[in-house]
């Protein structure tokens, strides 16, 4: 009998989350009133700034204490509180389907606990996974009650396919015209390369984050000997002799293709983080992406 997984994310981590919000490097305009403070003017609690007063202002907005000290009638503005677009983009084609953890379960994680903070700060947030093409997607949800919905979905995402990042990012671009927060978790070992789907999202001026998982096994592969080695994506076969200096090679290709996206998204205001399944989720959460700005 299969032995059924722990749950994506357990009540202590979730009590630590409580203290974060995800944080945007832009401000974005909402459709209703939320928790993330807007540069646009508009009539909620906190206190922005005057103007001079001009026929048919209302009336209730003059600030009578200036009026005393200077004689001259002012406006009171406010900040307008907008709620934020928070998408999370989670790869589920096969190659996700490797290590221990797999590096699907890892993004499961990282997302779930990710839509725990959004949801809490009254964000709007929808959960997609992706393969060849975008899976079916969560509701734009808000609210904490939400998260039971949000982690059944997660659950139910299974590795299937192969990967084509490009189709989905400009599906998904075609299908969320608003702007906002979007995190895609992926191991980019996309054949067709994922300068063309980064550049759909650009063309959203969303605020990207890549956050690339590798399993142990890519980053140190331990394999020796004669090996036969199938794609599990479109099952091409290669046949290798596992030497030191192919090792090597091996390692050297896995740098550089990991440096080229961390310059080419930093190059475009992308900010790219990088971790493998041996690097707990949590301290990922709490700490790393603390760091890079994503949550505070």
């Amino acid at each position: 009998m299969a032995v059924a997984e722990e749950p994506l994310l357990d009540p202590d981590f979730l009590a630590k989350l409580e203290r974060l919000e995800i944080v945007s490097r832009k401000i974005f305009l909402g459709r209703m009133k939320g928790e993330r403070k807007s540069k646009r003017r508009g009539s909620s609690v906190e206190f922005a700034d005057h103007r001079n007063y001009v026929a048919g202002d209302d009336v209730r907005h003059i600030d009578w204490n200036v009026y005393g000290r200077l004689d001259k009638l002012f406006i009171k503005l406010f900040l307008e509180e907008e709620d934020l677009h928070f998408h999370l983009l989670v790869d589920s084609s096969l190659s996700m389907d490797f290590g221990a953890p797999t590096k699907l379960r890892y993004a499961k994680q990282v997302a779930a606990a990710l839509a725990f903070v959004g949801l809490v700060c009254h964000d709007r947030v929808v959960v997609e996974s992706f393969s060849t093409a975008l899976g079916r997607p969560t509701p734009s949800v808000r609210g904490r009650s939400q998260m039971r919905r949000v982690i059944d979905h997660l659950e139910s995402i299974e590795a299937d396919g192969g990967s084509d990042l490009t189709a989905a990012a400009k599906e998904f671009a075609i299908k969320h015209p608003q702007k906002g927060v979007v995190v895609v978790v992926s191991d980019f070992l996309d054949k067709g390369g994922y300068e063309s789907a980064l550049r759909y999202l650009l063309a959203r001026d969303l605020d990207i984050y890549a956050i690339q998982v590798l399993s142990r096994e890519e980053v140190e592969p331990e394999f020796t000997g004669d090996l036969r080695l199938v794609d599990c994506e479109d099952d091409d076969v290669a046949e290798i002799t596992m030497s030191a200096p192919l090792l090597d090679r091996y390692k050297r290709t896995l740098d550089g293709f990991t440096l080229g996206l961390k310059e080419w998204c930093s190059k475009r205001g992308i900010t790219y983080i990088f971790t493998t399944n041996q690097n707990p989720f949590d301290k990922l959460v709490l700490n790393y992406l603390r760091e890079r700005g994503l949550v505070r």
